[in-house]
């Protein structure tokens, strides 16, 4: 069984080993440890690089959400890429939050990325932009409700933007997105996965 079978978990059991990863996102160099356990380790996944590569920066965002953080790549791009924002950053699995939060002080965001489990996510914040590569391998009935569980907290017009393998569901994911009230469209696809932005109404 590999490290990355046990990312969804809250504590996985494999001796903790931390990896660096250094990757440029939209121009910005960033140095970063990933650790065994833990999605991707040592690596910037496919599916990730996907949505990074074919999606612009939320220039005009102020509160965004990155859920299912792993390390924190996607939410570390985006505090870097456009420093007026807040990045909440969320993962069931605690070793990911420590390496987020961990990466953020070393990238000198951690006054405006903060990683934490849901446990420990307000309630009642509501975000501009939520940027996921969710975990699709944790299940359908799993995923709906995670989904179901935060794209509430949109605020009103506001956007979600998900990378998802096509052999994974993707397009009728989009489908039961749309029919539960939150229209989806894929806005690109490549490497077998597609962009999906889904608004809230």
């Amino acid at each position: 069984m590999t490290d990355d079978e046990h990312y969804f978990t809250a504590d996985p059991q494999a001796p903790f080993k931390r990896v660096p990863v250094r990757t440029n996102v939209w121009g910005h160099w960033l140095e970063l440890t990933s650790g065994s356990g833990v999605f991707a380790q040592g690596r910037l996944d496919i599916g990730t690089g996907v949505l990074l590569q074919d999606s612009a920066p939320p220039e005009s965002a102020r509160s965004i959400l990155d859920l299912g953080c792993g390390y924190g790549v996607i939410g570390l791009a985006i505090a870097i890429a456009v420093p007026g924002c807040t990045v909440t950053a969320v993962d069931v699995n605690e070793r990911a939050v420590l390496l987020a939060n961990e990466n953020a002080a070393e990238l000198g965001v951690a006054d405006r990325f903060t990683a934490s489990v849901p446990a420990g996510i307000d309630p009642a914040a509501t975000y501009d932009e939520i940027w996921s590569n969710p975990p699709i391998r944790i299940g359908k009935e799993a995923l709906h409700e995670l989904l179901l569980t935060w794209l509430p907290r949109l605020a009103p017009g506001g956007h979600a933007r998900m990378v998802v393998g096509k052999n994974l569901g993707a397009d009728s994911l989009a489908g039961w997105l749309t029919d539960q009230g939150y229209p989806t469209t894929k806005v690109s696809s490549a490497k077998g996965f597609r962009v999906l932005e889904t608004i809230r109404g």
